[in-house]
């Protein structure tokens, strides 16, 4: 009878049952265990088999450029980085407010692994999160024009939760990737979060952005109730090499 419960759980997927039913089998511990104890101990371990799932799923999905966690973020003095302020950002309030970021800085001094650990908090939240190069990201979407998907990949953009845009500004911007940083920005501003990451401060972004018209609208949704850190120091590239 054990076994073929056992393999009935694996045939319904349900295999945090199956591997907590396994465990109290091994253990021999049935015989100690209420029925309503053995209910709750199966159920529990279902639903955070499920939530682990959930989580690595969206982790594999937001394609993350680093695995980076907030308990490893180096907070010495010399980088600017105010760690009160990033571990309130790690609680995802900001998100569940809709709210922005923006991390700017040097090459090298981090803003990538802090927007990416951010993420994975995000992730371990439940929350739906997209990592892009943003260069990449304005190539994609330009090819996409060519195919057909364009709308369809806006609109899937639109969805998550969290979009990071890293290696933002590297370049001025031509006129299509104007317009389609416009149109991710008002389509996210109020319903979404957004971050940015650039080694440019914010106050050279409009030049980046070029079309005053376009980079006004841009800029009032994204900067002036948007949380801000800017990175200093040495490139902790730089630094791990030495």
């Amino acid at each position: 009878m054990q076994e073929i419960i056992k393999q009935q759980l694996g045939q319904m997927k349900l295999y945090g049952m199956q591997q907590a039913y396994t465990a109290v089998l091994a253990n021999k511990r049935p015989d100690s265990l209420t029925h309503d104890e053995l209910i709750h101990l199966l159920v529990q371990a279902e639903w955070e088999n499920r939530e682990n799932r959930k989580i690595n799923r969206s982790m594999k999905g937001a394609k993350f450029r680093y695995q980076a966690s907030v308990e490893e973020i180096d907070f010495d003095k010399s980088r600017n980085l105010d760690r009160t302020q990033l571990l309130r950002l790690a609680e995802g309030v900001f998100i569940q407010k809709k709210e922005d970021l923006l991390i700017t800085g040097a090459s090298g001094v981090g803003k990538s692994y802090i927007a990416s650990a951010l993420g994975h908090q995000a992730c371990q939240l439940g929350y739906r999160v997209l990592y892009f190069n943003t260069q990449k990201l304005f190539s994609r979407l330009k090819m996409s024009k060519g195919d057909g998907s364009y709308i369809k990949e806006i609109n899937k953009i639109e969805k998550f939760d969290l979009l990071i845009l890293d290696d933002f500004a590297l370049q001025p911007l031509d006129n299509h990737n104007r317009n389609t940083l416009m149109e991710i920005i008002e389509d996210r501003h109020g319903r979404r979060s957004t971050i940015i990451a650039s080694q440019l401060p914010v106050n050279v972004w409009y030049e980046v952005i070029g079309e005053s018209t376009i980079a006004d609208a841009i800029l009032d949704r994204l900067v002036h109730k948007a949380h801000r850190i800017e990175l200093r120091g040495e490139s902790m590239r730089k630094l791990k090499s030495k």
